[in-house]
């Protein structure tokens, strides 16, 4: 198992440009040797017969069929705008 050391945290703090205590690196070597560890557990578990997944939930998307329609009459709509011309609506010009 690999040992990490106060170097080594000072190294990866540097790359994430994060300012470490003395202490704090002895913590956090301690806590990174702890996290190996526990990766080292699991990677001896027997998983010959256990399914790859991509999430830990079985989602699916539920989705309609996508049909177009007419959801307002040109007319009726058109009764609702100030200004419209050859069933279009008018906008005043922006440049």
């Amino acid at each position: 198992m690999t040992k990490f050391t106060k170097e080594d945290v000072f190294y990866f703090a540097n790359f994430a440009r994060i300012g470490v205590t003395d202490a704090e690196a002895e913590k956090f070597a301690g806590q990174l040797d702890d996290m190996v560890g526990f990766a080292d557990i699991l990677s001896e578990v027997d998983t010959d017969n256990v399914e790859p997944m991509t999430h830990p939930l079985q989602l699916f998307n539920v989705l309609r069929e996508d049909v177009p329609t007419d959801i307002l009459n040109r007319e009726e709509m058109l009764k609702s705008v100030k200004d419209h011309e050859a069933g279009m609506i008018k906008v005043p010009n922006i440049l």
